[in-house]
Parts: C-alpha cells; structure tokens; sequence
C-alpha cells in the first residue's frame, strides 16, 4: 500500500502556493433558477454549499438532499467565477448520477455544462490515462479489458504455468487480482501470507506483463495506474493539482484505498475538497469499500469542517425515529439524527409469521390491499436481505397475479445456476431435450469443447436424431476420442443411472443428488468470486421449490408457466430487491423481510467480520428503513426452510434496537409451536429416514460402487452407507448406488 511518508513527500516537491481566487469577490449570480434554488435551501444544505474554501464534509443522512446540495454547490462555484468549469473536478460512483448531476447544474446555470471533469472514478482517470499513457508503459490507444477478455488471458496463463484449474480457476484469480488493485497494491508491493497467494502474486506479475504486451489495461488498473503516474511523475501530480481547484466527492463512504489514495494526492494543490457521504450508509465493505475512509476525514484533513444534513423530507418521523435508535447501536459512526417536519403517519409494523410461505402470503394480501386503496404498484418494494428469498414473493404474486420487477438482479427461474439446475432437472425426465443437454454437457468443465459439440449436432442433423442420442450412437465409435469421450460416456451412465431413480428417490433428494454427483454444486463451492455464495443459497432454495410438488415433471411444467407468464405484465409492478440494490431508491411502502437471526444480520457476516460485520449489516438495516416514505411493515418467520432443513425462526436483534414508541408490533399468527407444521414436512436428506437397508448390508462387508470402486461398509445410516473405497477414502453414499461383492 501506498505509505502516508510518500504522499508528505511529493507535496513537499510540489509547488503548493495558494492559488488566488479568479476575481477578488464573487461575481453577481444572474440565473434565476439558481437563486430559485439556493433560497430554498435550510440552514445546513446552505452552509454546505457556501463553505468553498479548505476540506468539507458533508454528512449527508438518507432523504436530506444530498443530490441538491452537491449540485448548488457546483453551480455556484461556476456562476460565481471562482472557477472554469476545467478547474473542477467531481467524481461519482456511477455513470447514471454523473449524467443527473451534469443535466441539473446546467439547468441551474441556464447554460452548457461542457468542460466539467464530472464522472466516475474510472472515466476520469482513463482521460488522465490517455493523455499520460507512455509513463505508465501504455499507448494512448490501450484497450480496456471487460471481464470476459480478463477471464480469458487469466487462463491462458494459468495453463501456462500448468496449475490445477479448478484451484486456480480464473474467476478465483481475477478477484483476488482486483481485491488487491482495489487497495492500490502493485506486485512489488504484496508480501504473500500462503503458498496459494504466492501462486497468485506470481500470475499477477505474469497478468500485467501480458497486459503491457497487449497494450490494455482492466477495470482494476485504470485507478491504480494512474495512482503509480502521480507517484512516480510528481510533475503530472502538479499539473492537475494546480488545475483542479474544487474537487467534489459524492459517496465518499464508499470509497475503496485505492480511490482514497488518489483523492488525497489531488487534494494537496489549494485543499478545497468536498466529500458528500453518509457513513450510517457505508453497506459495501464486501467489495473493498472503507468506512474508515470517511471517519478519519477530520485526520486526513485538518482543519476540516463537518456540516451534518439532518432534516429529512422523505420518510414520516416514526420511521425516521426508529431508524436512528436501530443506528445509533454503532459505535463506528460521526453520529447525526436525522427529523422531519411532517406530522403523523403510521408506525413502523412488525409482524411475525409461521414461515416463509406465510410471509409471502401476508405481503401479497397487504399489497392488494394497499392497491386497492389506489395506491400504485411501483411505490411498493420488497426487500430481502439473500437472494434467494425472492422466490416465495415470486410464486405468490404470479399467483394472485401481481406483476412484478426483481431490480438489480434477474427473476429466481432466470438466474444462471437456477437455470442450470433446471436443465439437469429437465435431461433427466426427459431424455431427448437437446437444449438441457447441450447446457449442462460441459457444465461443470468435463473437457467436451466446441469440436466435439460441432460432431454432435453434425450427426444429429443428418441422422435427424436429438442430441443425447447423437452423444450416445457416437461414443461407440471413433469419431469422437480422448477425455471428451470419457466424459460423455460418463455423462451419460450417470443420466441414465439419475432417471432409473425417479421413481424410487424422493424427487427433492434426487435433485441434491444430482447437483452434488454432477459437480455442479462443487463448482461454485471452490469459486471464490463475490457471487457465489449467493448462488450456493438459491441452489438450496430451488431444490426447497421443487420439494413443494408433488413430482419433479409437475414442478417441471409450473416452471415453464412462470417463465411464460413473466412477460404477461403491465408497466406498473411491485419492485422485489435486495437491500444493498435498494440504497438510493425510496417507495411509498416498503416490505422488511426475513428479519431473523443468521438470515439478517447474515451469519456470514458476522462469522467473517465480527464486530464490524454486525455493524454493516446494521446499517444495511438502516438504509432499508429509510427507503420508506410512508409505510414500513418488517416480517420474521418462526420457521424458515434453510440449508435444506427447517429451523426455528429467532427475531433478529434489530427488532429489540427499534424504539418502542415508533413500532408496533403484532403476534407470530394461529400456531404456536415452532416446530414445522406436518403439511410442510418433506424428506430430507439430512434426516435418516426408516429403511429395510440394514437387511441387505452389514458393517464391513466388501461391496462395490460404480463411481467409487470397491471398499468395505464402515457405518450404516439409515438410506446411507459410509464406505471406505479402497481409491477414493471415505465417502458416505447412497444405499440403492450399492452392490455386494462378497
């Protein structure tokens, strides 16, 4: 990391004279809109916006006008004369705010907004980048890799060096890659702490050459090549210090090291920095962000002044009260509370339900209500803490026939490794489905590449047969050798074995098995990448769905209805998100689901993070209670199917850290017991169930195994045998794969 000592050293070289300002006194601001604006604006959005001078720190809280402020604030630096619209730079998070503050200052300053270095932090040091390219070992023509082309030289390297693929799988590569750029570290400056890091650093090393050669650069280098331009050309450093005499941050709480380091060096020339945050709304610490970045802004910048925006014209001040109690648990925070000016309004509603079923059930009920009552469809949302929760509402509301938006993200039956799922599920009740077969032939990685599907569809257009039966016909010949052959072969014993199983397998338990014999469950298991817990969990939720019918065929044809009925809905839908897709967005109503411990706060994030995890998942809360404006209904269940198996629902600790005068709260429902209900109980696999297995088998007999070989029974469990293979160790597998060899 790029140490304090270097960052004194170049501002000791650089000419930091104070810059004096474009005129002695503020010229008279001649746009009606702006001074419309500006004497609109209270005491604090005001004072924020007319300090200009030295480091600022607004601490904007959630519906406070952060937006307003940051854009008055530019326009008045520009209507003002203080500065050129070259000579300020303001950085977003996203292309979409940039576009928004830039149309807004124009229309403030009744003129073209042209010339402002206004933009994300990658768009604006790409503009840095290509003016200063060779310094940093680039043409100004570099490419700019997307995942896919990253993911594709990682690769190659790593067959290079011939590393296991599957330990060294490239999605696993370029996200440590870019957790380590994402703190400013360049090769030379990682001590690795494993042998798999130093396997690491050394594709790292390997990555950036190739990327020179190939004269590109990737998302992760683009900020921290042009940290390494200021630091090794303290001239560059100088010129844009000089240049840019107001720099505006919006969602400095957000900021990774890298995007900290770089905002310090630029800052050094006149110290007019302005940082917007909020740091009760810092909910992205899993992907680099640093809310330490903001909390030691007075250290960083001495003499800095906070302004604290705390009147919130959002939500009604029950909810805004109980969200500063839930907030104010923190103790990494400036500490602010936010108030409103409006009177009345409902409190905030807590209810309990029996399980997730019920939930969806009561939140579909309140929604048809609420839209009876002429309340629209888009000011509803329902936040979920885990993806995989959207399902239940999914279902219901296609039951009552709600249309609906999953924002951020895709509908449950569209996501990736549901559809993946669904295509093992699909090959293996029907047996000619080409399409099915076609997607999970090589999924996960079996060697069967683009040639050997080339033969396949060859064949089976000439002989006008499916695929599967092409697959079958051609692996008894020569037309297709090598490990491609193997695979298929084995692809297609194991399909096979799968069907002969639907009858006799609970179809839940077929479902596990599987995902987990194909592999497909071990392939996200290993992948390191920010995804794939969450795909792990709506694996465990698809196979809950399916669990739910009566037979996989018939969970088969209602999935094909739902993926019909998606595109039969009207402009108008309830909005079904995460928390983390809802920062920045507010409704009318909004749905707090799944409030329980280990679901929200996530054990994860606690098993991962402890104290800091607790808090983050927090103020994850506190962002989803102040997206209400006028209603927030929080939900827990007593019973939730998790992993697989039911448990009993505790209340999260959030619901206590709510003000009791700002909530209401009501009783778990009809029943009582926290115990599943029989209509819900379904077989599962980590329950022993009763079996005649022990009469067939008996501890230590020799028995064989067609995937494992040979080995000798070791304990029996109910429909499960423990077996130590002579090959393979210990493994615990089902009785029915199972003959004696004695």
């Amino acid at each position: 990391m790029f140490e304090k000592d270097s960052l004194r050293a170049i501002s000791h070289k650089m000419n930091t004279q104070p810059h004096q300002n474009m005129s002695s006194s503020p010229q008279i601001i001649s746009s009606r809109r702006y001074i419309d604006e500006a004497s609109s604006l209270n005491p604090a959005q005001r004072q924020a916006v007319e300090i200009t001078e030295g480091p600022l720190l607004v601490l904007a809280g959630a519906g406070t006008g952060k937006t307003r402020v940051l854009t008055t604030r530019l326009a008045s630096l520009l209507l003002s004369h203080k500065a050129w619209p070259s000579q300020v730079l303001s950085v977003t998070f996203t292309n979409k705010a940039a576009f928004e503050m830039k149309e807004r200052v124009a229309k403030l300053i009744e003129g073209s907004a042209e010339g402002l270095w206004l933009g994300t932090f990658h768009s604006i040091c790409v503009r840095i980048l290509r003016k200063h390219a060779e310094l940093v070992g680039l043409q100004s023509s570099f490419t700019i890799l997307d995942t896919d082309d990253q993911l594709r030289l990682i690769k190659q390297l790593v067959k290079a060096e011939s590393l296991d693929e599957k330990k060294f799988a490239p999605r696993i590569v370029a996200s440590v890659i870019s957790r380590w750029k994402d703190r400013g570290l360049t090769p030379s400056k990682i001590t690795p702490t494993s042998d798999f890091e130093k396997i690491i650093l050394r594709l790292y090393e390997f990555y950036q050459d190739r990327l020179r050669i190939l004269n590109a650069a990737d998302f992760g280098d683009l900020i921290l090549l042009c940290l390494k331009l200021f630091m090794d050309h303290s001239d560059v450093l100088a010129q844009y210090t000089t240049q840019f005499r107001y720099i505006l941050v919006d969602e400095y709480q957000d900021t990774n090291v890298a995007q900290y380091l770089w905002l310090r060096l630029l800052a050094q020339g006149t110290g007019n920095i302005c940082c917007v945050g909020d740091d009760d709304q810092s909910i992205y610490g899993w992907r680099g962000a640093e809310v330490g970045n903001i909390l030691r802004f007075e250290k960083d910048f001495p003499g800095a002044v906070i302004v604290r925006l705390e009147q919130n014209y959002r939500s009604n001040a029950h909810i805004l009260g109980a969200a500063s109690s839930l907030i104010s648990q923190n103790a990494g925070r400036f500490g602010k509370t936010l108030w409103t000016e409006k009177t009345g309004g409902e409190k905030v509603h807590i209810q309990g339900v029996w399980d997730g079923e019920e939930e969806a059930r009561l939140v579909g009920e309140k929604v048809e209500d609420l839209h009876r009552q002429s309340q629209s469809l888009n000011q509803m949302a329902i936040l979920v803490r885990a993806g995989f929760q959207t399902r239940e509402f999914e279902e219901r509301f296609l039951t009552l026939g709600i249309p609906y938006r999953v924002i951020g993200g895709f509908r449950f039956y569209e996501r990736l490794e549901v559809r993946d799922a669904l295509a093992y599920m699909r090959i293996v009740v029907q047996p000619q489905d080409s399409l099915a077969f076609e997607r999970i032939m090589n999924t996960p990685k079996r060697g069967i590449g683009t040639s050997t599907l080339q033969i396949l569809h060859q064949y089976a257009r000439c002989e006008q047969v499916s695929l599967p039966e092409a697959a079958l016909r051609l692996i008894e010949t020569d037309e297709i050798r090598g490990k491609a052959k193997t695979a298929l072969h084995t692809l297609l014993h194991d399909i096979g074995r799968w069907r002969s199983q639907l009858t006799t397998t609970p179809h839940g338990e077929l479902a596990r098995i599987i995902l987990d014999e194909s592999g497909y469950t071990a392939m996200w298991q290993v992948d390191k990448s920010p995804e794939a817990p969450g795909r792990l969990e709506n694996l465990k939720e698809f196979v809950n769905a399916l669990e739910e019918f009566e037979s996989l065929p018939t969970f088969l044809d209602h999935v094909s209805l739902v993926m019909e009925n998606i595109t039969n809905t009207s402009a108008e839908m309830v909005s079904i998100m995460t928390l983390h897709s809802a920062k920045g967005l507010e409704f009318n109503t909004v749905f707090l689901t799944g409030w329980e411990e280990g679901l929200f706060p996530h054990q994860r994030s606690l098993g991962e993070s402890g104290e800091a995890g607790l808090e983050e998942e927090r103020r994850l809360a506190y962002v989803g209670l102040t997206r209400a404006r006028e209603r927030a209904i929080i939900t827990f269940a007593a019973n939730r199917r998790v992993h697989n198996q039911w448990q009993s629902g505790i209340p999260s600790r959030f619901i206590d850290e709510l003000s009791s005068q700002h909530v209401e709260r009501f009783t778990v429902g009809k029943r009582h017991s926290f115990s599943p209900p029989p209509r819900r109980q379904l077989p599962d696999i980590h329950t022993p169930q009763p079996s005649s297995i022990s009469k067939t088998f008996h501890v230590k007999q020799r028995v064989f195994h067609m995937k494992f070989g040979y080995g000798y029974i070791v304990t029996i469990e109910g429909s499960k045998l423990e077996i130590d293979f002579d090959h393979s160790g210990l493994k615990m597998v089902m009785g029915s794969f199972v003959e004696s060899a004695e």
